[in-house]
Order: C-alpha cells, then sequence, then structure tokens
C-alpha cells in the first residue's frame, strides 16, 4: 500500500501527470519535455526526479541527452491496485467501523458503531447536529450520549 501511495502522491501534481502523458507517446529528453510544456528545463528534472524514484519512468542514456520512458509495467500494476479497490465488498450491516486494525472486519460485534456517529448514517437527512429524537432513537436506538443531542462532543 505505501507503493501505492507514493505513485498516487506523484501522479497528483498536474505537471508529472502531463510529463507522463507525454512520455507514453514519445521517448523525450529534458530540452523537449520543458519546451512542450512550457516550464523550465530544472523544473522538469525534479518532477522527472520524483517519477523515477516512484518508479514510473525510466531514463536512458542517448548520446549526450538522456531520454525517458514510462514503466508501462508499473502504471499497469498501479491500475490494477486500484482496480482491486473497487472489488472491496460493502460491508453488508451499513455500519460505520470504530476502529481500524490492519484487518477491517465488519463483523466483528465490538466495531460496529463509531464514537459519534449514527448506526446507519444513510438514513440520515440532515446534519448530525440537527437530527430530530426519532431519527437520532431510528439510528442509533436512544438519544443518550449521542453526538447528535450534543452530550458527547467532548469526546471527539
Amino acid at each position: 500500500m505505501t507503493e501505492l501511495l507514493q505513485a498516487l502522491k506523484t501522479l497528483a501534481d498536474e505537471t508529472r501527470l502531463n510529463l507522463l502523458k507525454l512520455l507514453l507517446t514519445h521517448d523525450l529528453c529534458v530540452g523537449a519535455l520543458a519546451k512542450r510544456l512550457a516550464v523550465s528545463e530544472a523544473s522538469v528534472s525534479l518532477h522527472l526526479k520524483q517519477l523515477r524514484e516512484a518508479g514510473l519512468v525510466k531514463g536512458e542514456k542517448r548520446g549526450y541527452w538522456t531520454h525517458y520512458t514510462v514503466e508501462r509495467e508499473k502504471l499497469n500494476e498501479l491500475a490494477g491496485l486500484l482496480r482491486d479497490l473497487t472489488a472491496l465488498p460493502v460491508c453488508p450491516e451499513g455500519v460505520c467501523i470504530k476502529k481500524l486494525d490492519n484487518k477491517i472486519d465488519c463483523y466483528k460485534e465490538d466495531v460496529k458503531m463509531c464514537d459519534c456517529k449514527c448506526q446507519h448514517p444513510e438514513k440520515l437527512k440532515v446534519k448530525p447536529g440537527d437530527c430530530t429524537l426519532d431519527q437520532i432513537k431510528e439510528c442509533h436506538g436512544d438519544e443518550k450520549g449521542h453526538a447528535c443531542t450534543g452530550e458527547d462532543k467532548d469526546k471527539r
């Protein structure tokens, strides 16, 4: 997951994403990339360094210049990890999670409720502070210590 986060953070910059798009269609040197993106060569070099560190591009010396290419296998791996995220099952109980372990198990009894949220947040029609007592009872069971009543705000 750390590798995925690093790659996503790297691609979150518009210039780096544009560099990657250009490099997907052409092997280019720093000068050509700078000219195409209308940024300085120093800026392109710094962005390429981050893309290299994330394993998304590699450089190949060709005469005096280094030409950069996209590590397509790495990019496909990243796309696969993102696809895998969409395959995670939705918790069938529709409840929020109280504490996050290394493994999220929505079937554990002790993780059924957040400290400050309704058990069925999808039933709320307004902000938690605007809930009616009936909504609180329907979502939470009772109003004592519930975030919507304001009694438990210090615990958040």
